[in-house]
């Protein structure tokens, strides 16, 4: 079964946290991070999604969580 791959559709050099559409494809409906086999990005794009995430929420352009 072939997973849709979200990164490699549409590559970006830098993943920025202010970009929250593009975050907002990267988690959940509950606001939780994919997993790598679900993103398709290697372990250090992966590593910078989590940080731009995180970002996100802390400066309250992404929730923590949904209901």
């Amino acid at each position: 079964m072939d997973k849709p791959n979200i990164h490699k559709k549409a590559p970006v050099e830098h993943i920025d946290y202010k970009d929250v559409t593009r975050l907002g494809a990267l988690v959940n409906p509950h606001a939780r991070i994919l997993n790598r086999r679900r993103t398709g990005l290697s372990a250090k794009a992966q590593r910078d999604l989590s940080k731009a995430v995180k970002r996100a929420r802390f400066l309250a352009l992404m929730p923590y969580i949904q209901h």
